[in-house]
């Protein structure tokens, strides 16, 4: 199932002019960044170590002007922006959900990478002014991204723990998540539990819960106790992570 799309038209390789416009997009930025933030950001983020260094201050200073609704002069990155799409090439950028797995899914086999940069960059430009700093401030974390572009992105660019996995519905609500993890649930009658908030459907326990409940889960996971040794560090991370979330109020 696609959760984000854009589209980015370009021209080809070897045209003698550089351009590039923006096409279709379904972006959710609802809470920001949401999947929309995501895909530019994994947009981005898998393209930047193929740019010219020397050209990322003004990717940098492209981004504050967009974020900011400025007025943005051409040519950028050696590109010009222009409405129409007329003699340029498609590129479909997609994040998609496969069961409880997100992933990017890039059709984009004659875009430059300078092209699909821009692209996600003037992107941005669409949103709303409330959603379009944090999303922005995604797409500044991916230009110093380093590695591929699979899972540990996807979490990075969420704001969660570098070396693991996000699966989408910790992503789409991540206090249930961490309430799931370490095994809290009910009605927030006991354990120091209080209302999570609208729509999470369980309790926010209190610090001296959390830490708790962490520290029992976590001896019963480490193979110096007893556990198996097979799993036990994304088991530990887990814990690590929701502990993290629920004491800081959210992702």
């Amino acid at each position: 199932m696609i959760v984000a799309e854009l589209e980015v038209w370009h021209s080809r390789p070897i045209a003698p002019t550089r351009r590039v416009a923006l096409g279709k997009a379904t972006l959710p930025v609802d809470p920001p960044p949401g999947y929309g933030g995501i895909l530019l950001g994994g947009i981005v983020g898998s393209h930047i170590s193929a740019i010219d260094p020397d050209l990322v201050p003004d990717l940098l200073r492209l981004m504050t002007q967009v974020e900011e609704g400025q007025r943005v002069p051409q040519p950028r990155l050696r590109h010009r922006l222009q409405v129409d799409q007329v003699g340029l090439q498609r590129s479909r950028l997609r994040l998609v959900a496969e069961g409880d797995d997100l992933a990017f899914a890039f059709d984009h086999a004659h875009a430059a990478p300078a092209q699909l940069v821009l692209g996600a960059t003037y992107a941005v430009g669409r949103l709303a002014p409330p959603s379009r700093r944090a999303v922005m401030a995604t797409l500044r974390r991916a230009v110093t991204w380093e590695g591929a572009a699979g899972p540990e992105l996807i979490a990075a660019l969420a704001g969660w723990s570098r070396g693991r996995d996000l699966s989408r519905s910790a992503f789409e609500n991540p206090v249930g998540w961490a309430l799931d993890v370490l095994g809290f649930s009910g009605d927030g009658s006991r354990d120091g539990r209080r209302r999570a908030g609208p729509g999470l459907g369980s309790a926010r326990p209190d610090r001296s819960a959390v830490t708790r409940r962490f520290r029992e889960l976590l001896r019963e996971a480490h193979p110096d106790h007893g556990a198996e040794s097979e799993g036990a560090a994304q088991r530990i991370a887990d814990l690590t992570e929701a502990r993290r979330i629920l004491l800081a109020g959210g992702r």
